[in-house]
């Protein structure tokens, strides 16, 4: 580990998404997009629906879209726990299409508060993957 990086272990609850050093980061939290680098204070805070950039030490910047999830910073070492990442490339556009307008269709039905908010979810989790592929697909 050089001077300027932390260690990044960072996974999805049906895979590990990225393993190793880092020189930034920064992930949506309830209270807006924050950035972590190297030696940043020990934090833990609730990760939201949206877009996860991070830096390896090559230069590159790989950004994710994620739902939900965790993240722990403790001694140089982060760990972002969400409940799905993908890459833009992973992302299929139609099917996201599809399942949000499923979502906003579930969102006008009559239904209990418990459907509602799942269809809610739902249409973040799709409109963010759209996004992501929008912006950083270059297929």
């Amino acid at each position: 580990m050089t001077q300027n990086t932390f260690h990044l272990s960072f996974y999805a609850s049906d895979k590990s998404f990225f393993e190793g050093e880092c020189v930034s980061l920064v992930a949506p939290f309830t209270d807006g997009q924050y950035g972590i680098m190297a030696y940043h204070g020990n934090v833990m805070a609730a990760v939201v629906p949206g877009e996860v950039h991070f830096t390896v030490p090559s230069g590159e910047t790989l950004v994710a879209a994620v739902s939900g999830g965790i993240l722990k910073m403790e001694n140089n070492t982060v760990l972002l726990l969400v409940g799905t990442a993908e890459r833009p490339d992973e992302i299929d556009a139609n099917r996201a299409r599809r399942a949000a307008d499923e979502a906003k269709e579930a969102l006008l039905q009559k239904r209990s508060i418990t459907d509602y908010k799942t269809a809610q979810a739902r249409l973040v989790r799709e409109i963010n993957r759209l996004r992501v592929k929008e912006h950083y697909s270059y297929n």
